[in-house]
């Protein structure tokens, strides 16, 4: 594996990639030749770049992990295709249709293959409640609802990159994919609105939240809620709330209030993360973590990835018509692969 992207998520990527029997990290790159060296001598990674195309040039990777801020995939992207990298992708796919239709085209035509990391299919409440609508128990979903929102924290410290993106595609890619995915259908029409403010008033000129009606092909519809102006103390970072409604019974979800375990001090009450990013003996053991070790694997067997190309580019032209639809103000059809 070569890492491109030595921020917070290239190091896991680093870590996991140690982990596991199957892969070594033979090279780092990052614009930042500081933070690339840093990520190296930590994990002992050999090759270190500051351009990408010298590390798919002279690295001698079989695939390499595109750890880039959202809206920076595409070029890279391309550029190991046409290198005949394979490649795990951060969420979303691209930011832009053209970018979504020139990745397809490059992954395609070279014949690597690439998974976005939608990581969301490896939380255990979610693949519990897909298994079990899938199973066909529950009958046809009717209607679902979905809340994932961060705190202010996130965008104002934790991305500098935030006023380049937006919190849909930051969180409400994992939403929209996670609907897809357990209603098994494909978006026909969404309507969302917006709100903006809170966050420009602290430096950061990116939209507050997101309100999106969804409504799917087969009848289904759905609500999904995105933000990052939840309270900064409020007990978990993620604030984890989904509920589907079938014709024959429903499921409920609470991953950020889950009631497992809670630390309190004199200063703050605390929900620690036991889900997506939590270690067990020093080792990565959340299920964000899992997805990374799955393109692993599934690149080795070479077995289907559990998130298709067609999947992320869908998850990504859906998520534009949303943003058409709260800038318009009115429903859009979805335009998909």
């Amino acid at each position: 594996m070569a890492i491109i992207g030595a921020g917070t998520w290239g190091e896991t990527h680093a870590s996991i990639y140690r982990e596991h029997i199957l892969a070594d990290v033979a090279a780092i790159c990052d614009k930042d030749k500081e933070k690339a060296q840093h990520l190296a001598d930590k994990f002992n990674i050999a090759q270190v770049y500051t351009d990408y195309n010298d590390l798919l040039k002279y690295s001698d990777c079989d695939a390499v992990a595109i750890v880039t801020p959202d809206h920076l995939h595409a070029d890279i992207a391309i550029a190991c295709a046409n290198s005949k990298k394979h490649m795990l992708i951060e969420k979303p796919l691209a930011t832009t249709r053209e970018d979504v239709y020139r990745m397809v085209e490059a992954i395609e035509k070279n014949g690597v293959r690439a998974m976005v990391d939608l990581h969301n299919r490896w939380s255990p409440p979610f693949n519990t409640a897909k298994q079990e609508v899938a199973s066909g128990k529950l009958g046809r979903p009717v209607s679902a609802y979905y809340r994932l929102n961060d705190i202010r924290w996130v965008a104002t410290d934790m991305l500098p990159w935030a006023s380049k993106s937006s919190i849909l595609w930051f969180l409400g890619s994992h939403s929209l994919d996670t609907l897809r995915w357990i209603m098994d259908d494909e978006p026909e029409e969404v309507y969302s609105v917006s709100h903006k403010g809170v966050l420009k008033a602290e430096g950061v000129d990116t939209t507050d939240m997101y309100m999106t009606t969804i409504k799917f092909r087969k009848g289904g519809i759905a609500q999904m809620e995105n933000g990052w102006i939840t309270p900064n103390a409020n007990s978990c970072i993620n604030d984890i709330k989904f509920s589907i409604l079938c014709e024959r019974g429903k499921i409920d979800i609470d991953a950020s209030s889950h009631n497992l375990i809670q630390m309190t001090t004199d200063e703050k009450v605390t929900t620690p993360d036991i889900l997506v990013r939590n270690d067990v003996f020093s080792q990565c053991k959340g299920f964000a973590y899992e997805s990374i070790r799955s393109f692993i694997d599934k690149l080795y067997s070479g077995e289907e990835f559990y998130v298709s190309l067609k999947d992320a580019a869908n998850t990504s032209l859906a998520m534009l018509s949303i943003f058409e639809s709260s800038e318009s103000g009115m429903p859009v059809k979805a335009e998909l692969l």
